[in-house]
């Protein structure tokens, strides 16, 4: 089958992401080698969606809430995974994003660690949504705030909430500016601080919770808005960054077309000029040394999105506060091989946490 480039070139670079982080392997083959053109993309995978979601529709009549839980995970992570990159046809993809915000809250019930959608008070009166899980066998535990990357949503990060959970630790996945439930409205933002002040400020606000035990982790431009704010929300405890951009400016042209597309959508420039303009200020120089608290830099040597030599910079730009883990068989955001350290990020979490 002849697919178009960007079909391709979206197979090419995030296929592991797509098994590491929810979609069935069998899906996954089946899906995408039915999809030639990268028009049909959203279609298709919202047709896998819908699927799942009514076998959670008849397990939900038939009282089989576990077993509901999980198809509306699927749903919801087939939806999202239909829209990610998905600009050029918006309506499309606000369609697949509503569908994945509703069927991962049909889940949250039956998840063994439940949850809740949360409303998170966010500056001119707008608000920041975000998905909160509590471990149930830790009274107040410590809080890690997840943080989805330029083409993430909160709902994605499911999978690395688990291993926090299992380890004691509660888990707030957010949707900041340009992301998920906030990507409508308002651009994309590089100083990412002020929505994690936000998250933190809402954590405060619980009872349930130890807020003065908060950590942070990111994945992909997410890791550069994890060292964004580790620089300067000094209640941050500890922070993991995954194949976060020390400049993402530096490597944009070359990136693949559908996230360059990505980006100059989700920044809300006026042109490419002025979305670059705006790109131009994402830049951890000066930024990365102000970093007080431990900070994890997680690395792929194999990366094709994010290079190596930008996590290097990070870590070395930190210091003494950093710890560097480079994986020569590492992918972007090593999503080619989680168990070398997603358990392991879990564990250095739980340290600096002292759960």
């Amino acid at each position: 089958m002849a697919r178009d480039d960007m079909v391709q070139s979206a197979i090419d670079n995030w296929a592991p992401r797509f098994i590491s982080n929810g979609i069935d392997a069998n899906d996954f083959q089946r899906v995408t080698t039915t999809v030639e053109r990268w028009d049909d993309w959203c279609r298709a995978w919202s047709e896998c969606g819908a699927m799942h979601a009514q076998m959670g529709e008849e397990a939900e009549a038939r009282g089989y809430y576990t077993s509901a839980g999980q198809h509306f995970y699927q749903a919801a992570i087939c939806y999202h995974f239909g829209k990610y990159l998905f600009v050029r046809h918006p309506q499309e993809l606000r369609a697949a994003h509503d569908y994945t915000v509703q069927y991962y809250q049909r889940a949250l019930p039956y998840f063994d660690f439940p949850g809740e959608h949360v409303a998170i008070p966010y500056e001119g009166g707008a608000t920041m949504y975000g998905i909160f899980r509590k471990p149930w066998h830790t009274p107040r535990p410590p809080v890690v705030i997840l943080v989805p990357g330029l083409d993430s949503v909160k709902e994605e990060l499911h999978v690395y909430g688990e291993d926090f959970l299992r380890r004691g630790m509660a888990v707030l996945a957010i949707d900041g500016p340009g992301q998920g439930e906030m990507e409508f409205e308002h651009a994309m933002r590089f100083d990412y601080e002020v929505p994690v002040r936000y998250a933190v400020d809402y954590l405060e606000s619980r009872s349930d919770v130890d807020a003065k035990r908060v950590g942070l982790m990111g994945v992909s431009l997410g890791g550069y808005y994890a060292v964004r704010a580790a620089a300067f929300e000094r209640r941050l405890l500890a922070t993991i960054e995954n194949c976060g951009p020390y400049n993402p400016g530096e490597n944009f042209a070359q990136r693949p077309q559908i996230s360059r597309e990505t980006y100059i959508y989700r920044l809300k420039g006026a042109n490419v000029e002025d979305s670059m303009n705006k790109l131009n200020q994402f830049n951890l120089q000066g930024v990365a040394e102000k970093v007080e608290r431990p900070l994890l830099v997680i690395q792929g040597v194999r990366d094709r999105l994010v290079p190596a030599e930008q996590g290097k910079r990070i870590a070395a730009d930190a210091g003494s506060r950093a710890t560097f883990w480079l994986f020569e068989d590492g992918n972007h955001v090593c999503n080619n091989i989680p168990y070398k350290h997603r358990p392991q990020q879990a564990d250095w979490m739980r340290d600096k946490l002292r759960v």
